[in-house]
């Protein structure tokens, strides 16, 4: 397989994956993805964020979330996000620093 298409194939399947999170998928919490996976879609808009920075591409935070998400971080929350449990809380915390850092 060529570079080109080899990326064209990947471009494809993180379209894909976006599409699964942001339309398929809306019901699946980004605390329970990064309690369970290590990371969620925060995540993957701040890899797409840096892959921009690393570019030469100014992008913020806030600008690559409503890039992946489609819609403000605000109308996200509004719209799909739920409330967790202390215990899910607990395991954030823990999922957050040993797969992102410090908060």
């Amino acid at each position: 397989m060529d570079d080109q298409t080899k990326l064209e194939i990947e471009a494809a399947a993180f379209r894909r994956l976006q599409q699964h999170l942001m339309q398929d998928r809306t019901d699946v919490q980004n605390i329970d993805m990064m309690n369970l996976a290590g990371f969620c879609r925060n995540c993957l808009s701040r890899w797409y964020q840096e892959a921009a920075n690393e570019r030469g591409i100014e992008m913020t935070k806030d600008e690559a979330r409503e890039t992946y998400y489609g819609m403000t971080m605000a109308e996200w929350k509004a719209n799909y996000q739920t409330d967790a449990s202390l215990e899910k809380q607990e395991a954030f915390k823990t999922a957050f620093a040993e797969n992102v850092g410090k908060a």
